[in-house]
């Protein structure tokens, strides 16, 4: 029986896809099947130039996603990179629970006992044991109109530089995306970006949230159901804090200041690994 079609293929035709900005295929050699033999499969479909559109403005065939990229250092030079972007390094985010994965990774960044109060002041109002997940936000809007509403603002500003490219990557939901590419910005955090998506999946569930752009080591979200108030932004800034300690360490220097400057109302949530 032969296998059936990649998503993709429809867009590798002469003249493009209607709609689609002029693009082609990013391909990477994987192994596949039981012998593990390397072919060339293709990742994802990037457009040659700057967009000045939000992602989801563009039409996407069936079993696509559309993202944006930001320019930083050049999105094509990531997949020349094999200690950047990995595809077999991913696993599946079937397989990760992402409350079990957010544990891990607070017991790993959270200040040992010898660092004192400057440590316990980092991480309070929480102690060192994981203070389990935030409660589902209460919806400001729908996820589609605040992923636009987001994505609108982040052109106005410029926040993706000056010549974000339009992604169309194979995944079943918006979360799986950046394991979907084998994008890899988080690595100094954790190598297996499947475990991020496990969490972004957990996101899209309670917060409305949506992958609206990938940087080489950034990542911006849209989000529906944002905290409405400390208390409520708090427990969200300690799963934040889990996901990416740099937003604390070298952002607002603890986790309630996070809380309040980053979290309370706000429907866009971005994160920097160093």
């Amino acid at each position: 029986m032969a296998d059936d079609p990649h998503p993709l293929s429809v867009l590798d035709v002469p003249g493009g896809f209607a709609g689609l900005p002029p693009g082609g295929l990013v391909t990477r050699a994987v192994r596949r099947g039981r012998l593990r033999r390397r072919r060339d499969e293709p990742l994802l479909w990037l457009s040659d130039g700057p967009v000045e559109t939000p992602a989801a403005a563009h039409p996407a065939p069936a079993g696509l996603l559309p993202v944006l990229l930001h320019d930083q250092y050049g999105p094509e030079r990531w997949w020349q990179d094999e200690d950047y972007v990995e595809p077999d390094r991913c696993s599946d985010p079937d397989d990760h629970d992402a409350e079990t994965v957010l544990r891990e990774w607070w017991d790993a960044v959270v200040p040992d006992p010898e660092e004192g109060e400057e440590g316990a002041e980092l991480i309070a109002p929480f102690g060192r044991s994981w203070p389990g997940t935030a409660r589902p936000g209460t919806p400001a809007a729908e996820p589609r109109a605040a992923a636009d509403a987001v994505a609108g603002e982040l052109f106005a500003q410029r926040w993706l530089g000056d010549g974000p490219r339009l992604a169309l990557a194979p995944a079943g939901r918006g979360a799986d995306v950046p394991a979907a590419i084998g994008w890899c910005g988080p690595v100094n955090h954790d190598n297996d970006t499947a475990r991020v998506c496990a969490v972004l999946r957990s996101w899209e569930d309670r917060f409305g949230a949506r992958v609206l752009a990938i940087g080489f080591a950034r990542l911006d979200l849209s989000v529906a159901a944002p905290p409405r108030t400390l208390a409520e932004a708090l427990p969200v800034a300690a799963e934040h804090f889990a996901f990416c300690p740099d937003n604390v360490w070298q952002g607002s220097g603890t986790v309630r200041d996070y809380a309040a400057e980053a979290l309370v109302g706000a429907a866009h949530w971005s994160f920097w690994w160093d």
